[in-house]
């Protein structure tokens, strides 16, 4: 079960689940609006390895907004701190910003239970656009689960500004195995 606009206020409310800061006028009908905060990181290597930790640069988005290019992979992040330990988010870009050609957290759209932060958006433009800190850039529902729960308590935890990718830290080097 997805939960509604008017539960996700009271989740919020009553500590269910965190959205700091929490603007009510951002409830949707199932879901709630979150929006891209100052930072973003690139990748400064041309080529990124999956197996090591990767060079990145960070850009501060200034009142002019920033303009990202076609053929680079940004990551952002939410200005909101989002977190619950009963619920599972789910995090979409919004229609609104698909018609501008920015396609928002296509690969990774889940959240686990416990996770607390901010969320990291990977950001890709299909022609050159101009975004703003700020501005409504997604938007993430929440779910009930059933069963037991155990918690997050992986390498994003407690996440404050857009995270590089840490699957390196996972990646377990082995030969290429012949068919």
């Amino acid at each position: 079960m997805i939960l509604t606009g008017p539960e996700i206020t009271a989740a919020a409310r009553d500590g269910r689940l965190a959205i700091s800061p929490f603007e009510p006028g951002q409830v949707n009908p199932n879901s709630y609006n979150v929006r891209l905060g100052h930072t973003l990181l690139t990748y400064t290597n041309p080529v990124i390895d999956a197996h090591q930790a990767n060079p990145t640069t960070t850009v501060e988005i200034g009142e002019d907004g920033y303009v990202l290019q076609p053929g680079e992979l940004y990551l952002g992040h939410t200005l909101e701190q989002i977190g619950s330990d009963t619920f599972v988010p789910l995090l979409f870009g919004r229609s609104s910003v698909g018609r501008l050609g920015l396609f928002v957290e296509i690969t990774a759209p889940i959240g686990d239970i416990g996770f607390h932060g901010q969320w990291t958006l990977m950001l890709s433009p299909i022609r050159p656009l101009r975004v703003y800190a700020g501005m409504k850039i997604g938007q993430i529902m929440f779910f009930v689960s059933t069963g037991d729960i155990d918690l997050y308590a992986g390498k994003y935890q407690a996440a404050d500004g857009p995270q590089p990718s840490h699957y390196w830290r996972d990646a377990a080097r082995v030969g290429v195995v012949a068919s």
